[in-house]
């Protein structure tokens, strides 16, 4: 064998052991990484709660049923803070077009003594499938007296609008 070919296998074995260590070196980090990261990953242990409700009394009364055209408004008992309440109306919607959905809109309008009109305080929409629906609407005031009403308008058919009522702390 001649001394260059001797030579250049002595420096390729000796690449090769360095590869060798170097893949060893990289195996034993890794599993080294990886116990790390599955002790530090140890469920928590359950921690255990119990939940509680109470039963809360309806303190709302409805003197009679709601009828299509017509809204009845009421007060909620226990309003809270002084000038805080919150209003049920309700209402039947009779479906103009019962093979089609109908949609329609809740507005709470507040009398505006410097313009002399009714401005928009509060909205909701939503709508159904079918011939009728009792529909009803929660709309909440606090700390804003003043002259409202409720109106109901259905796709299609009229404006319903409530009797104006007074708002005061």
């Amino acid at each position: 064998m001649s001394t260059t070919s001797t030579a250049a296998l002595a420096t390729g074995t000796a690449n090769a052991a360095k590869l060798f260590v170097a893949a060893l070196a990289f195996t034993s980090a890794y599993v080294g990484f990886s116990a790390y990261g599955n002790a530090s990953s140890a469920a928590r242990p359950a921690r255990s709660f119990t939940l509680s409700a109470r039963e809360v009394p309806v303190t709302e009364t409805m003197d009679a049923p709601a009828k299509a055209g017509t809204l009845t408004l009421s007060v909620l008992a226990g309003g809270g803070a002084a000038c805080a309440r919150t209003y049920v109306a309700r209402t039947v919607v009779v479906n103009p077009d019962p093979a089609e959905p109908v949609q329609y809109g809740w507005k709470l309008a507040r009398w505006s003594p410097a313009t002399k009109t009714w401005r928009t305080y509060l909205v909701a929409y939503d709508g159904f499938a079918g011939a009728t629906r009792n529909v009803e609407w929660r709309p909440g005031l606090a700390g804003n007296p003043g002259r409202y009403r409720v109106e109901l308008s259905v796709k299609g058919a009229k404006t319903v609008k409530s009797e104006p009522f007074q708002v005061s702390c």
